[in-house]
């Protein structure tokens, strides 16, 4: 088997990734950048991050992991969370967050030496026609790198 390798890879082929793979969420609108992690020539996974979702966490020194989908390729997770906070460094950001919905396990995040903050109840909702959110009423965990 070949060995991971973090790659560039641009927002459309993100997005494409992310509605391909991802478990429940559509790909996002925007992002600062994305990479992604292949085997060999093969892209397995991708991580998108973007700024913050909640407005209050958004002071331009935190940036927020809003997507990462993997084939299911054993690790390809881990080294995109971790690849994803040396890019946010590189790049000067002070913090790098993402969110985890109840009955995940948080393995790859564990593995990248994420830490948790926060357990999260679920929302009220905001969900509307015009724009399905999907995670209303889903308990969250806020992580942090470390």
């Amino acid at each position: 088997m070949s060995q991971l390798c973090i790659v560039p890879v641009s927002f459309t082929q993100a997005q494409a990734f992310v509605a391909d793979w991802h478990r429940h969420h559509r790909p996002p609108r925007g992002h600062k950048f994305s990479l992604g992690v292949a085997c060999g020539a093969v892209l397995v996974g991708v991580a998108m991050v973007g700024r913050p979702v909640a407005r209050h966490l958004d002071d331009g020194a935190t940036l927020e992991v809003v997507r990462v989908a993997t084939d299911g390729t054993r690790n390809a997770g881990s080294a995109l969370y971790a690849a994803a906070w040396r890019a946010a460094k590189a790049l000067g950001y002070r913090r790098l967050i993402t969110y985890t919905q109840a009955g995940e396990s948080g393995a790859s995040l564990r593995g990248a030496n994420w830490r948790v903050l926060a357990h999260r109840p679920p929302r009220p909702g905001w969900d509307r026609p015009s724009r399905p959110r999907g995670t209303e009423h889903t308990p969250r965990t806020l992580w942090e790198a470390a």
